[in-house]
Protein backbone atom coordinates (compact mmCIF):
# COMPACT_ATOMS: atom_id res chain seq x y z
CA UNK A 1 0.00 0.00 0.00
CA UNK A 2 1.52 3.31 -0.99
CA UNK A 3 2.01 6.49 1.83
CA UNK A 4 -0.59 8.30 -0.35
CA UNK A 5 -3.04 5.78 -0.10
CA UNK A 6 -2.45 4.74 3.63
CA UNK A 7 -2.79 8.64 4.30
CA UNK A 8 -6.57 8.54 2.45
CA UNK A 9 -7.74 5.84 4.18
CA UNK A 10 -7.02 7.32 7.36
CA UNK A 11 -8.50 10.47 6.50
CA UNK A 12 -11.62 8.47 5.23
CA UNK A 13 -11.36 6.88 8.63
CA UNK A 14 -11.46 10.03 10.77
CA UNK A 15 -13.77 11.76 8.69
CA UNK A 16 -16.56 9.15 9.41
CA UNK A 17 -15.32 9.32 13.15
CA UNK A 18 -15.89 12.99 12.89
CA UNK A 19 -18.96 13.01 11.26
CA UNK A 20 -19.94 10.35 14.36
CA UNK A 21 -19.08 12.88 16.64
CA UNK A 22 -15.54 11.60 17.84
CA UNK A 23 -13.95 14.82 18.63
CA UNK A 24 -10.68 13.52 18.21
CA UNK A 25 -11.46 11.94 14.98
CA UNK A 26 -12.07 15.48 13.82
CA UNK A 27 -9.03 17.52 15.48
CA UNK A 28 -6.71 14.29 14.48
CA UNK A 29 -8.06 15.19 10.85
CA UNK A 30 -7.80 19.19 10.94
CA UNK A 31 -4.53 18.85 11.76
CA UNK A 32 -3.45 16.52 9.31
CA UNK A 33 -5.31 18.32 6.76
CA UNK A 34 -3.44 21.60 8.20
CA UNK A 35 -0.25 20.07 7.83
CA UNK A 36 -1.09 18.57 4.01
CA UNK A 37 -2.30 21.54 2.89
CA UNK A 38 0.42 23.81 3.70
CA UNK A 39 3.59 21.77 2.65
CA UNK A 40 1.12 21.62 -0.54
CA UNK A 41 0.35 25.08 -1.24
CA UNK A 42 3.86 26.98 -0.28
CA UNK A 43 5.49 25.28 -3.75
CA UNK A 44 2.94 26.93 -5.71
CA UNK A 45 2.51 30.42 -4.14
CA UNK A 46 4.74 33.40 -4.03
CA UNK A 47 4.22 34.60 -0.55
CA UNK A 48 4.32 32.07 2.50
CA UNK A 49 1.69 33.94 4.01
CA UNK A 50 -1.05 33.09 1.39
CA UNK A 51 -0.38 29.50 1.84
CA UNK A 52 -1.15 29.97 5.58
CA UNK A 53 -4.29 32.32 4.81
CA UNK A 54 -5.66 29.37 2.31
CA UNK A 55 -5.01 26.81 5.03
CA UNK A 56 -7.06 28.55 7.42
CA UNK A 57 -9.93 28.59 4.19
CA UNK A 58 -9.55 25.30 3.53
CA UNK A 59 -10.04 24.19 7.11
CA UNK A 60 -13.12 26.12 7.52
CA UNK A 61 -14.19 24.97 4.53
CA UNK A 62 -13.65 21.23 5.25
CA UNK A 63 -15.43 22.42 9.03
CA UNK A 64 -19.05 23.15 7.17
CA UNK A 65 -18.64 20.67 4.40
CA UNK A 66 -17.75 17.56 6.71
CA UNK A 67 -20.93 16.26 6.82
CA UNK A 68 -21.76 16.46 3.17
CA UNK A 69 -18.51 13.98 2.54
CA UNK A 70 -19.85 10.78 1.73
CA UNK A 71 -16.77 7.86 3.66
CA UNK A 72 -17.72 5.36 0.62
CA UNK A 73 -15.41 7.79 -1.40
CA UNK A 74 -11.57 8.31 -1.53
CA UNK A 75 -11.21 11.60 0.90
CA UNK A 76 -8.11 12.95 -0.63
CA UNK A 77 -9.30 14.01 -3.95
CA UNK A 78 -12.73 15.43 -2.56
CA UNK A 79 -9.94 17.45 0.14
CA UNK A 80 -8.17 18.31 -3.32
CA UNK A 81 -11.08 19.72 -4.65
CA UNK A 82 -11.64 22.11 -1.63
CA UNK A 83 -7.68 23.55 -1.55
CA UNK A 84 -8.53 23.91 -5.18
CA UNK A 85 -11.34 25.95 -4.79
CA UNK A 86 -9.81 28.12 -2.24
CA UNK A 87 -6.89 28.48 -3.63
CA UNK A 88 -8.53 29.72 -6.45
CA UNK A 89 -10.50 32.12 -4.31
CA UNK A 90 -7.67 33.42 -2.74
CA UNK A 91 -5.57 34.31 -5.84
CA UNK A 92 -8.83 35.96 -7.53
CA UNK A 93 -9.61 38.10 -4.65
CA UNK A 94 -5.73 39.18 -4.02
CA UNK A 95 -5.47 40.22 -7.68
CA UNK A 96 -9.02 41.33 -8.44
CA UNK A 97 -7.97 44.04 -5.26
CA UNK A 98 -5.07 45.42 -7.62
CA UNK A 99 -7.18 46.04 -10.41
CA UNK A 100 -6.54 49.81 -9.82
CA UNK A 101 -2.60 49.15 -10.51
CA UNK A 102 -3.15 47.90 -13.79
CA UNK A 103 -2.63 50.02 -17.03
CA UNK A 104 -4.56 50.27 -20.40
CA UNK A 105 -1.72 49.53 -23.04
CA UNK A 106 -3.45 50.94 -25.74
CA UNK A 107 -3.97 54.67 -23.36
CA UNK A 108 -2.32 57.51 -25.07
CA UNK A 109 -0.62 58.49 -21.16
CA UNK A 110 0.90 55.19 -21.29
CA UNK A 111 2.51 55.44 -24.89
CA UNK A 112 3.64 58.83 -24.36
CA UNK A 113 5.50 57.94 -21.76
CA UNK A 114 7.04 54.34 -22.45
CA UNK A 115 6.39 53.22 -25.95
CA UNK A 116 6.85 56.75 -27.87
CA UNK A 117 9.23 57.78 -25.43
CA UNK A 118 12.54 58.98 -27.11
CA UNK A 119 14.44 58.73 -23.72
CA UNK A 120 13.78 54.68 -24.27
CA UNK A 121 14.57 54.52 -27.46
CA UNK A 122 18.25 53.06 -27.14
CA UNK A 123 16.76 50.24 -24.39
CA UNK A 124 14.46 49.46 -27.43
CA UNK A 125 17.00 49.23 -29.99
CA UNK A 126 19.29 47.05 -27.75
CA UNK A 127 16.22 44.35 -26.86
CA UNK A 128 15.62 44.35 -30.95
CA UNK A 129 19.60 43.48 -31.34
CA UNK A 130 19.88 41.27 -28.54
CA UNK A 131 16.21 39.54 -29.93
CA UNK A 132 17.67 39.48 -33.47
CA UNK A 133 20.79 37.61 -32.08
CA UNK A 134 18.76 34.86 -31.37
CA UNK A 135 18.38 31.59 -33.67
CA UNK A 136 15.10 32.06 -36.00
CA UNK A 137 13.50 29.13 -33.85
CA UNK A 138 14.12 30.52 -30.17
CA UNK A 139 13.12 34.36 -31.66
CA UNK A 140 10.05 33.03 -32.83
CA UNK A 141 8.99 30.98 -29.82
CA UNK A 142 10.11 34.01 -27.52
CA UNK A 143 8.08 36.79 -29.61
CA UNK A 144 4.94 34.27 -29.41
CA UNK A 145 5.01 34.11 -25.99
CA UNK A 146 6.42 36.28 -24.08
CA UNK A 147 5.89 39.51 -26.52
CA UNK A 148 2.57 38.34 -28.57
CA UNK A 149 1.15 36.48 -25.61
CA UNK A 150 0.25 32.83 -27.23
CA UNK A 151 0.13 29.98 -24.58
CA UNK A 152 2.32 27.03 -24.99
CA UNK A 153 -0.34 25.19 -26.80
CA UNK A 154 -1.16 27.59 -29.41
CA UNK A 155 2.20 28.18 -30.32
CA UNK A 156 3.18 24.39 -30.36
CA UNK A 157 0.54 24.04 -33.21
CA UNK A 158 1.07 26.56 -34.65
CA UNK A 159 5.18 26.00 -35.10
CA UNK A 160 4.48 21.92 -34.62
CA UNK A 161 6.40 21.33 -32.21
CA UNK A 162 5.63 19.61 -28.87
CA UNK A 163 4.58 22.24 -25.46
CA UNK A 164 7.90 20.78 -23.82
CA UNK A 165 9.83 21.21 -26.41
CA UNK A 166 8.28 25.08 -26.60
CA UNK A 167 8.79 25.38 -23.00
CA UNK A 168 12.80 24.48 -22.94
CA UNK A 169 12.73 26.74 -26.34
CA UNK A 170 11.33 29.73 -24.93
CA UNK A 171 13.45 29.21 -21.37
CA UNK A 172 16.84 28.78 -23.39
CA UNK A 173 15.84 32.33 -25.44
CA UNK A 174 15.35 33.87 -21.97
CA UNK A 175 18.34 32.89 -21.07
CA UNK A 176 20.31 34.04 -23.71
CA UNK A 177 18.47 37.49 -23.90
CA UNK A 178 19.15 37.91 -19.95
CA UNK A 179 22.96 37.27 -20.67
CA UNK A 180 23.03 39.22 -23.69
CA UNK A 181 21.58 42.21 -21.79
CA UNK A 182 23.23 42.07 -18.85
Amino acid sequence: MSRAQAQNDLWQERALQAQNGDQRAYNALLKDIAQFTHGYLIGTLSRRDWAEDIVQDVLVSVHKALNTYSPDRPFRPWLMAIIGFRRTDFLRKHYSSRFHLQTDLESPSFLASHVTNEAHAGEYKDIEAALSKLPAKQRNVFIMTKIQGYSIEEVAMQLGMSESAVKVTAHRAQNKLKAGLG
